[in-house]
């Protein structure tokens, strides 16, 4: 489970010295390979699991080395890791995964980084609870003891901001990813990622209810591409190369759930303790959140412009008080559908 607006651990005079690309661009602007862009520096945002199937399917098949890119590194994120949007704006890594509240803040810090694309449309985060004793909807939380990470305060914070409700009339109780308490009674709730945890509790024969942050007034996109404003007016190129091959894994995965599900598990996070058939379910979760109307419309990762304004009005309730145009920059994926038409048709759900 990616971690949520966790602290940035680097402060803004750092960030006003990061060094732009991490990687020349070609001068052609194909993207089909003709430009040589040298290796890949990718940075993930958590451990290597199935929420990064189309790195490893693009790495698998060779879209990275036919988009021009001579090998990829993937770099792991996690609880000790250094954030990934220092990372991105340090030049460690020309591109990396992150979500809209953490490179905001970082941003506000002196971060020359901005968002220009998003895989999932809706968030991931969601409130999950036993069958056996539902919570269904924001206000059932009333009254009730619910898990919450560290990490993941400044989401909880501004969720129920967003819904009106009181944080003293809700027994928040400080927890781990591991959600045993749950089972055991020691809480009411659990905040999860929809495609996370509760797929871990289902193949143990454990049957939850969950509700989505996104479905009550919580509509941050997430696992969001940012790199440099440099590398922005510098490697255009070099990001649609990128981006070329990513939506062409992208659409195998979501194809083929078990696919990328098979290579976390067995490949890219073998040493994680994966299990394949409850990666399979999370793949098939986070397809939900991929392909939506929108990208059915314009394409995979794009953001219209009526949700970028949802999201900015939703992070000033998490004191991320950000424009839209500091935050986002989308011409680039615009222009790569203008150029291939082809690449916004998605196959259906596997």
């Amino acid at each position: 489970m990616a971690a949520g607006a966790a602290a940035l651990g680097i402060g803004g005079s750092e960030f006003l010295a990061a060094c732009g690309s991490s990687g020349s661009g070609g001068s052609s602007a194909a993207t089909g390979g003709a430009t040589s862009f040298g290796a890949l520096t990718y940075r993930l945002s958590w451990i290597k699991n199935v929420e990064f199937a189309g790195a490893y399917i693009a790495d698998q098949k060779g879209y990275y080395k036919a988009a021009g890119f001579t090998s990829v590194n993937l770099i792991s994120g996690g609880p000790s890791a250094t954030p990934q949007d220092a990372d991105v704006a340090t030049g460690k890594a020309f591109i990396g995964i992150s979500a809209p509240d953490i490179t905001g803040a970082a941003i506000l810090q002196g971060a020359p980084i901005k968002i220009i694309g998003a895989q999932y449309q809706k968030n991931p985060f969601a409130i999950m609870s036993l069958a056996s004793k539902p919570i269904k909807t924001p206000e059932d939380m009333i009254g009730k003891k619910i898990g919450v990470q560290a990490t993941n305060e400044s989401v909880w914070s501004a969720f129920l901001a967003a819904n009106n409700i009181d944080p003293s009339k809700i027994d928040k109780v400080p927890v781990q990813f591991d959600p045993t308490p749950l089972t055991t009674g020691q809480v009411d709730g659990w905040f999860s990622f929809i495609t996370n945890e509760p797929n871990l509790l289902k193949v143990k024969g454990i049957d939850t209810v969950t509700f989505l942050l996104a479905d009550f007034k919580y509509p941050l996109v997430s696992e969001t591409y940012m790199v440099t404003t440099d590398t922005l007016a510098k490697d255009k190129a070099k990001i649609k190369a990128f981006l070329s091959a990513e939506i062409k894994a992208w659409h195998d995965q979501i194809a083929s759930p078990g696919t990328g599900a098979s290579l976390a598990a067995t490949v890219y996070g073998k040493d994680q303790g994966l299990d394949t058939a409850e990666q399979t379910l999370e793949a098939k979760a986070q397809n939900e959140l991929l392909v939506t109307a929108d990208t059915k419309a314009n394409g995979l990762f794009t953001i219209t412009p009526a949700l970028i304004e949802e999201n900015i009005a939703t992070l000033k309730l998490a004191k991320v008080d950000i424009s839209a145009d500091q935050l986002f920059d989308t011409s680039i994926i615009d222009e790569l559908y203008k150029e291939q038409p082809d690449l916004k048709t998605i196959p259906a759900l596997g």
